[in-house]
C-alpha cells in the first residue's frame, strides 16, 4: 500500500498540530482513506530551533522549491502564512499537479479566484477550511450541506481577539484600551493588534464566506469595514441596559442577486444566540430560504481545532486521489456580482447623542429623521452624572442606509447637538 505523501509549508502552532494529529491517528485516517499518509518534508525558518515536537531533522528545509519541485509529494499542506511569496509557491506547486491543502485566509480572500482557476486547469484540489473560523466546518458545511438552498444572510463572530475583548468589557465592565493589553499578554492579540481590532481579519474571512454563499467574486474591497478600538464603556452600558451585546460581526446579505458585506460593531439582541457567544469563541448564522436559521458554534482558532480542519481537508484529498476525481469538487463562483449602495441597504441603528438639556430638543431631532422617512423605534433620555449634556439614545426601525447618512449630517450641523457620540447597527 503505498503511502499518500505530504510536504508541509510552515511548523509554527497549527502546523505542529498538523504532525501531530496525521502521526497520532494514522490508524483511523489509513482506514479512512485507504493509503497511509506520511509528511516526508517540512519547510521550517530555522532548522536548529528548538520546538515542542520531535521531528527527523532529515525532513526538514529552508528552502520551499525541495517541497515544490519533489516529484514524490502528492500534497502540500500550507501553514506558513504570507501572502505574495505564499501564493508564488502555490501556484508552482498547481503547475507541477500537487494538490493545496491551505489555512491562509489572507491570501484566500486576495486571489482566491486565482488559485482556484489554476487548480481547475491543473485538476488538482485546493481545499482552505482552516481559513475561516479554525475548527468550525463552515466551509464545507456552504460548500455541500447548502447545496439545496438558497442563502440569504451570513452573519458571524469570526474573530476570536475582538470577541475576547467586547466579552471582558462586558462582563467587567473595563476599558477598552486595559482589557487589549491583558488579551496581548495573553497571547489572544499580537503585538500589533491592528488587523484584529480594526476588522481586517474578520472582513478577509467574510470575503471568503460571501464568495462561497453567494456563488460571486466578491472582493475584499466590497467589504465595508469598521472596527472596535472607538467602542466606550458607555456604549456597552447602554447596550445592556436596553436589550443588547455589543459584538463585532461579519454580516453578509444578499436580496435578488444583491450583495451587502460588512464587518462592524453591532448591538445584538440579547435574545439572539450570537449574543451569548463570549471568549475566544466564533460562531456563524446562517439563514437559507429553505432551511431557515442556523447557527454554527466552535474555537476559532488554535493548534488543534485548526489542524483538525486542515487534516480533514487532506483526507477530502487522499480520497479523491483514490477516486480521479482530483479537481471537480470545488464550487466556483458563476453568479455576477451585483454590490448594493446605500439606497438598497437598510437595518436598524443604535444612535447616541449629547445635546443640549433644554426643551424642544427632541422634537428638533425627531423632526430630522421625520423629514428622511426614518422611524423610531424608541428614544431614551439618560441623566448621565459625568455629562452636563442630556443623552439621548435613539433606536431606529429598519432604514435605509443612505436615509440615516443625511440624518447624521444634518445632525453635524446642528448647535443643539453636541457630539453624535455612536452609531452602530441593529441586529436580531
Amino acid at each position: 500500500m503505498n503511502p499518500i505523501k505530504v510536504g508541509l509549508l510552515g511548523l509554527g502552532t497549527v502546523g505542529t498540530g498538523v504532525v501531530r494529529i496525521i502521526e497520532g491517528h494514522q490508524e483511523d485516517l489509513q482506514r479512512q482513506t485507504g493509503s497511509p499518509i506520511e509528511v516526508v518534508k517540512i519547510l521550517v525558518q530555522n532548522m536548529s530551533k528548538l520546538r515542542n515536537i520531535s521531528v527527523d531533522p532529515a525532513k526538514l528545509t529552508e528552502n520551499a522549491w525541495e517541497i515544490i519541485e519533489n516529484p514524490e509529494i502528492d500534497v502540500i499542506i500550507e501553514v506558513m502564512g504570507g501572502v505574495t511569496g505564499t501564493k508564488e509557491y502555490l501556484l508552482s506547486a498547481l503547475d507541477k499537479g500537487k494538490h493545496i491543502v491551505t489555512a491562509n485566509k489572507d491570501l484566500m480572500a486576495l486571489h482566491g479566484p486565482e488559485i482556484l482557476a489554476k487548480a481547475a486547469e491543473k485538476d488538482c484540489d485546493v481545499f482552505y477550511e482552516a481559513s475561516v473560523a479554525g475548527g468550525i466546518p463552515i466551509i464545507r458545511t456552504l460548500v455541500e450541506g447548502f447545496t439545496s438552498d438558497r442563502i440569504i444572510k451570513i452573519m458571524g463572530i469570526v474573530n476570536g481577539t475582538t470577541n475576547y475583548i467586547l466579552t471582558k468589557m462586558s462582563q467587567e465592565g473595563a476599558a477598552y484600551l486595559d482589557v487589549l493589553k491583558e488579551a496581548q499578554d495573553l497571547g489572544y492579540a499580537e503585538a500589533d493588534p491592528t488587523s484584529d481590532v480594526e476588522g481586517i481579519d474578520a472582513a478577509r474571512k467574510m470575503t471568503i464566506l460571501a464568495t462561497l454563499g453567494f456563488h460571486a467574486n466578491v472582493s475584499l474591497s466590497d467589504v465595508s469595514v469598521k472596527g472596535i478600538s472607538k467602542i466606550s464603556k458607555e456604549d456597552i452600558l447602554y447596550g445592556k441596559k436596553l436589550g443588547y451585546e455589543v459584538k463585532l460581526l461579519g454580516i453578509a446579505e444578499n436580496h435578488n442577486g444583491h450583495i451587502s458585506v460588512s464587518v462592524e460593531p453591532t448591538m445584538v439582541k440579547s435574545s439572539h444566540p450570537l449574543s451569548s457567544v463570549s471568549g475566544v469563541f466564533n460562531a456563524i448564522y446562517i439563514h437559507g430560504e429553505a432551511v431557515g436559521e442556523t447557527m454554527f458554534y466552535g474555537p476559532g482558532a488554535g493548534e488543534l481545532p485548526t489542524a483538525t480542519s486542515i487534516v480533514a481537508d487532506l483526507v477530502a484529498v487522499v480520497r479523491n486521489l483514490k477516486l480521479g476525481v482530483n479537481g471537480r469538487t470545488m464550487l466556483t463562483a458563476y453568479k455576477e456580482k451585483k454590490i448594493k449602495t446605500d439606497e438598497q441597504i437598510s437595518s436598524k441603528n443604535f444612535i447616541l447623542l449629547h445635546v443640549e438639556d433644554k426643551a424642544g430638543v427632541l422634537a428638533q431631532i425627531t423632526q430630522v429623521f421625520a423629514h428622511y422617512e426614518v422611524s423610531l423605534e424608541s428614544v431614551l433620555q439618560h441623566p448621565n452624572a459625568n455629562n452636563p449634556k442630556a443623552e439621548i439614545i435613539i433606536i431606529t426601525h429598519d432604514a435605509i442606509q443612505a436615509s440615516i447618512k443625511k440624518v447624521l449630517m444634518e445632525f453635524e450641523s446642528m448647535d443643539v447637538i453636541h457630539a453624535i457620540q455612536s452609531v452602530y447597527r441593529v441586529e436580531g
